[in-house]
């Protein structure tokens, strides 16, 4: 008998019909003896429609009552599963954020966890009960409802499986596991069967959806066991015995588990990313805190920077990366300290998209940047730009490149299935 915590998003509790399948999910490990608490997503498209209603309300809003309104989506899908789990004989309770309750900190609409009392979900397991819980939702310290963010149920998930102890938190998605990169760009990918922590965050973080980041560094931290696996899988489907394995799904566990370590795991790509030149700054100590000083006040993640003299060989050309979707408040922070930086011009590109490789087998392999970029120039990629960890190379490319520069870094890495 293993404790599981079973997730399940939007795209898995649509509908009625695909409630009913979830429920039957749930009733598999129910009748193989399992103790199970399930963490649901509001309905697919819920939770657009009440952020949609706050928005054409009020533009700018008050955050608190925003999260009132968009945590009511998960109220529904929990009340809708417990009926119907109850209806075909499996006893189950309905719970929201505040009812456990979830604590978090007071930042509405992107709330972290900070303490969850599991004892009463622990207790009903005693008397066989289901617990179905709202994801996405806590209580902050003023007892107003918060929210956690988009993707906040994995979060939820993965808080509750450590809160409980768990053996292991199954995320249901609509994807049947993790892949070397995206099938829909490079047919031969294969699904993993297993994936370090580090490995899976560094895929979130650039590019990968599988899993939202914070689930990731949560499940590392606390060191919950996560299978990804599909809802759209039989119920019935030949299943693997206790917390090892569920027979479909990619493990993502530490990576002493994982005996064949690839050297690269896996392929990720973003698209989310513009590129800003300062043209010909002053080529001076101070020079790069009067650039990103600004930056990091407005709480604006810059990623790739690269530093280089200026053709005049007395001044400097600095470029950085931030998300596509934070470069016209980055443009504008800038531009208002373009006297102080004392820069000649500002560029930005949006064309761009940041490419990169990942792997635990970095660690103890040589030649692996080398092979990234002879790659690439084979094929005539111009790389733009460089970052690196232990256990990741990525490069920034122009957007047209991306099909071509996956594609050939998975052959070039051994990634193709058959």
């Amino acid at each position: 008998m293993a404790r599981l915590v079973m997730k399940f998003g939007g795209t898995s509790v649509a509908d009625i019909a695909r409630i009913r399948n979830v429920a039957q999910h749930v009733k598999r490990e129910v009748d193989a003896g399992h103790e199970v608490a399930v963490v649901v997503s509001a309905m697919s498209g819920t939770t657009n429609q009440l952020v949609a209603w706050a928005r054409e309300t009020a533009p700018l809003h008050d955050a608190r009552e925003y999260d009132t309104i968009v945590a009511t989506g998960e109220q529904v899908t929990v009340g809708l599963l417990a009926i119907e789990l109850q209806r075909i004989g499996i006893p189950a309770r309905s719970w929201l954020g505040w009812q456990i309750p979830i604590r978090t900190d007071n930042a509405h609409g992107a709330a972290r966890i900070q303490e969850i009392n599991g004892d009463e979900i622990v207790r009903r397991f005693g008397e066989g009960q289901v617990a179905v819980i709202a994801g996405f939702q806590g209580l902050g310290p003023d007892n107003r409802i918060t929210t956690l963010g988009r993707g906040g149920s994995d979060t939820s998930a993965v808080a509750i499986a450590a809160a409980i102890k768990a053996d292991r938190c199954d995320i249901y998605t609509d994807v049947d596991g993790v892949y070397t990169t995206d099938p829909r760009v490079v047919a031969k990918a294969r699904k993993l069967d297993k994936i370090s922590y580090e490995e899976m965050l560094e895929m979130a973080s650039l590019g990968a959806k599988v899993l939202q980041t914070r689930s990731v560094e949560l499940a590392m931290v606390y060191r919950v066991r996560l299978q990804v696996r599909s809802s759209f899988d039989a119920p019935d489907a030949p299943q693997g015995n206790g917390p090892e394995a569920t027979g479909p799904g990619t493990l993502v566990c530490d990576e002493e588990e994982i005996v064949e370590q690839q050297v690269v795991s896996g392929i990720a790509y973003s698209k989310d990313e513009a590129k800003v030149t300062l043209v010909k700054v002053e080529d001076k100590p101070g020079v790069a805190a009067r650039v990103f000083g600004p930056l990091a006040d407005n709480s604006l993640n810059v990623d790739m920077i690269i530093q280089n003299l200026s053709d005049d060989g007395k001044s400097t050309d600095i470029t950085f990366t931030v998300p596509q979707a934070e470069l016209a408040r980055a443009e504008d922070v800038i531009r208002k300290a373009q006297a102080e930086i004392g820069c000649k011009e500002v560029r930005t590109d949006t064309n761009v998209v940041k490419v990169s490789i990942i792997g635990i087998g970095m660690r103890s392999h040589t030649g692996v940047a080398k092979t990234m970029f002879k790659t690439l120039a084979d094929k005539g990629i111009n790389i733009l730009a460089i970052t690196t960890s232990e256990i990741k190379v990525s490069v920034l490319i122009a957007s047209e490149y991306t099909e071509l520069a996956v594609r050939a870094l998975h052959t070039a890495y051994g990634l193709d299935g058959e």
